[in-house]
């Protein structure tokens, strides 16, 4: 008889993503830290003014590094989505993201992928890449203090 599966931790953190559309680099930058994070960190996405679905160029260029992000769906920012999360990653966003005490924010200077094939996501899909892994060491880090 095999040993019961633990029961799941609750996340250690909850980060948001929000660029201006919701279709390209936060949708990317989510599905990288659902893929290197699984569970461990709740993961949030939405747009200030979404659009009408995921840029393809952006689902094809994850596709290539085995994230799948085509059943994904641009979201609208919610001042409770902002709320709910620990971490708020802005992508050029302006002005249209709420601050509230007690979170840590960045902004993400990220060229936008919006209506660029392929070959321009790509670059643009490495550096979010890179940067979602160092913001899981920063968030372990602060769960190992």
């Amino acid at each position: 008889m095999s040993p019961a599966a633990p029961s799941p931790a609750a996340p250690t953190a909850s980060v948001l993503f929000v660029c201006v559309h919701n279709a390209g680099r936060s949708q990317m930058a989510a599905g990288f830290l659902i893929h290197l994070a699984g569970d461990r960190i709740e993961v949030r996405s939405a747009g200030s003014l979404p659009a009408e679905q995921v840029n393809p160029a952006a689902v094809e260029a994850m596709k290539e590094v085995g994230v799948d992000i085509s059943a994904e769906q641009p979201k609208v920012l919610t001042t409770e989505a902002v709320k709910a999360s620990d971490y708020v990653i802005t992508m050029g966003c302006g002005d249209a993201c709420p601050i509230f005490p007690g979170k840590h924010y960045r902004d993400w200077a990220l060229d936008d992928p919006a209506g660029q094939g392929v070959e321009a996501v790509r670059p643009i899909r490495d550096e979010i890449r890179t940067r979602i892994e160092a913001l899981i060491a920063e968030i372990d880090a602060k769960q190992e203090v």
